[in-house]
């Protein structure tokens, strides 16, 4: 609900629980009622959150939109002059005609209920240029949203939350990296105390944007507490000309008066009701690189491949390694030939082989960045993002690829559309292994990470358009680029590069804030994680990989035929189950004992469920009591029994509940949600699965 009372820019009266159809009168007076009184200490007028804050209406926290003319025209203040709704979405249009600055703002409701909302500033100015230091926008949230919980994270633990006080000050995150980055905030979300998945009011706000990037929330001693956002741009990154305009990334905002998991459902579907949302069954994969790593041999890739048929797999990747040069990571990023001297025949008879037997092929590429030992790198060191007079340090033996200069986008463009065009792929694994330090476009080397990144979205989309039905996997170090943004140019996310299943259980449930499970690659790996050399059983790792985009990450050429036997169980019940698991409700249960985890998908008519118990530590008691099984229809009678392959975990057999035999057992989902079912005992690192159908 907006204020456009008034001269001045929209301040946001509420966003939140649906208030119904209100009449204009009662529209007036709850305007009214919201606004502050004056207090001794403060301007006459106590400002309200605006969803641009300005300096010039006596805000005291941190601006909306910063920038000068060298010093000048640094505190706009705009005056309102169109407002055109359309719909659930309204337009404004704004300008300071002191300062020579326009403003569009757009915000509006999503059909799954999100606030959605951008701005565009302008120079009006005919001579002078304006230097913009940052746009961000803005949302108040009630005094009773005392608790934060955001993300952090790195390289393999990725998606890591932290909760503290809501307290007065500025609680500030900002990403440097040139990408979402492992370390991102996802949705900052503030909440009544204690909130959880199921219980609590929260509100999140979301930067759909891949590059550098702000968001903040804020309680000052006047005026509400906020959540803001915004793109983190560079000294002199954008300069605008006269008449030239900066529009912003979409910020998205949820609220949910029953916690996390409602905050997620908004999420969830809205990315479920785009136009461009995978609604084919995903295929199962089997990504190569932690079978043979960079040993390609096609006999020892056509054998797996066919022992990935057996099991079920839909889709064959070939990881890094098949390009010049690519016999390590220190070498031949951005030479993207098939290399003459490992494919003699080129990638042709591995790909037949693998279409043959009835699955996709999928090919790894890393186009954004360079190894400094290429051929691309000797022959065009002017293509590499620098600052200008220096080369930035190398990470990871790798520079990045200047998209922005014209020659080395044509370039890259050309040779992976020459591939598509050569080859039958359907896929490919985008990674981005890099962060951007440094970035600078030659030759004076001025900050280039936001053209970078518009120039990421239009080659992916050059690439889609040209070769219709290409999937793409958004992979960045694993799970660094992760966001809206990215999403509307790919088809999947890559959460992690880490496989072990006890990470993994943190990864995905809170990747999960975010986005739904068909959007989340999620693998099987091998008994002894790559990553963490921890082992787990089959049952635990697969359980785990099972509610996301599946796929297998394993040199299936050594494991047992009794290994395969089981994994081609379990590939059959993801396929059996893939539909309620990548359209129903996901819910994540508040349990008492930090150590026991459950969480499951429901399905939209609420007729079938499935749910995993996972024991991610010792728990604290004995008796690990009860689960409560909330989401379902309370007015119907289900069947609750264990799910094979994971219907049984060692330390079961003693005192096993009634609900774990064959037959389960049958109660309402009333009882179910209030009263719930015993936990069995499980070792730490186990996990059993619950199938639920109605009755």
């Amino acid at each position: 609900m907006l204020d456009l009372r008034g001269t001045g820019l929209p301040t946001v009266l509420h966003w939140g629980a649906d208030l119904g159809n209100l009449t204009q009168d009662e529209l007036s007076q709850l305007a009214d009622a919201a606004t502050m009184p004056n207090m001794p200490g403060f301007d006459d007028v106590v400002p309200r959150v605006a969803l641009l804050p300005e300096h010039g209406t006596g805000w005291p926290g941190q601006p909306g939109l910063t920038g000068h003319r060298q010093g000048a025209d640094w505190s706009p203040l705009f005056t309102l002059d169109s407002v055109e709704a359309d719909g659930l979405s309204v337009r404004i249009r704004a300008a300071d005609r002191t300062a020579q600055l326009g403003l569009v703002l757009e915000a509006g409701l999503t059909p799954a209920g999100l606030v959605r909302m951008r701005a565009a500033v302008r120079n009006d100015d005919t001579v002078r240029p304006y230097t913009l230091d940052g746009l961000m926008l803005a949302l108040p949230v009630p005094d009773s949203a005392t608790e934060l919980l955001d993300l952090t994270g790195r390289w393999c633990r990725e998606r890591s939350p932290q909760r503290h006080p809501f307290n007065a000050g500025t609680w500030l995150r900002e990403t440097r990296s040139g990408r979402t980055g492992p370390d991102a905030a996802l949705v900052l979300t503030a909440g009544t105390p204690g909130f959880g998945f199921g219980h609590g009011e929260v509100w999140g706000l979301h930067i759909a944007w891949s590059g550098n990037h702000r968001i903040l929330a804020e309680r000052l001693p006047a005026g509400r507490p906020a959540l803001a956002a915004g793109e983190l741009l560079l000294p002199g990154e954008v300069v605008l000309g006269p008449g030239e305009e900066y529009t912003g990334p979409w910020l998205y905002g949820s609220h949910s008066a029953k916690g996390l998991d409602g905050l997620s459902a908004r999420f969830h579907d809205h990315l479920r009701a785009r136009p461009g949302h995978p609604h084919r069954p995903r295929p199962v994969v089997l990504n190569t690189w932690e079978a043979v790593y960079f040993d390609h041999n096609l006999d020892k890739l056509t054998h797996l491949a066919d022992l990935g048929a057996q099991v079920g797999v839909e889709r064959f990747v070939l990881d890094d390694g098949w390009f010049r040069h690519r016999r390590d990571d220190r070498a031949g990023l951005g030479d993207w030939y098939v290399d003459e001297t490992v494919w003699p025949n080129g990638l042709g008879p591995l790909i037949d082989h693998v279409r043959a037997l009835g699955m996709e092929f999928g090919l790894w590429v890393e186009p954004e960045m360079v190894n400094p030992d290429s051929d691309l790198a000797r022959a065009h060191p002017e293509w590499i993002l620098a600052t200008g007079g220096r080369t930035p340090a190398d990470r990871r033996f790798q520079q990045v690829l200047d998209l922005t200069h014209p020659e080395a986008y044509a370039y890259i463009l050309e040779r992976l559309d020459a591939l598509l065009t050569e080859y039958d792929i359907a896929y490919l694994k985008w990674d981005h292994n890099r962060e951007l330090v440094d970035a600078g476009h030659s030759p004076g080397g001025e900050p280039a990470v936001h053209a970078q990144t518009l120039a990421l979205y239009a080659l992916l989309d050059e690439l889609r358009a040209r070769h219709p039905g290409l999937e793409i996997e958004s992979c960045s170090s694993g799970g660094g680029r992760v966001d809206l943004a990215v999403l509307e140019h790919t088809d999947r996310i890559w959460a992690s590069d880490c496989n072990d299943a006890l990470e993994r259980q943190s990864i995905n449930r809170w990747t999960g804030l975010l986005l739904p499970p068909e959007l989340v690659g999620s693998h099987i790996g091998t008994a002894r994680s790559h990553t963490t050399g921890r082992t787990h059983d089959l049952a635990f790792r697969a359980g785990t990989a099972l509610f996301g985009h599946l796929g297998i990450e394993w040199d299936l050429t050594r494991a047992s035929e009794s290994e395969r036997a089981e994994l081609t169980r379990w590939v059959s019940l993801h396929k059996q189950l893939r539909d309620l698991l990548h359209t129903g409700r996901v819910v994540r249960i508040d349990h008492a004992d930090p150590a026991l985890w459950a969480h499951g998908v429901i399905s939209n008519d609420r007729t079938e469920a499935v749910f995993a118990l996972a024991s991610v530590a010792t728990p604290v008691a004995a008796h690990s009591g009860t689960l409560r099984l909330p989401g379902l229809d309370p007015n119907t009678t289900y069947r609750v029994r264990p799910l094979p392959p994971a219907d049984h975990a060692p330390g079961m057999e003693r005192g096993t509940p009634a609900w774990c035999t064959k037959d389960g057992i049958t109660l309402s989902g009333n009882v179910l949600e209030h009263v719930g079912i015993q936990i069995p005992t499980l070792h730490p690192e186990q996990l059993i699965l619950l199938h639920l159908t109605s009755r």
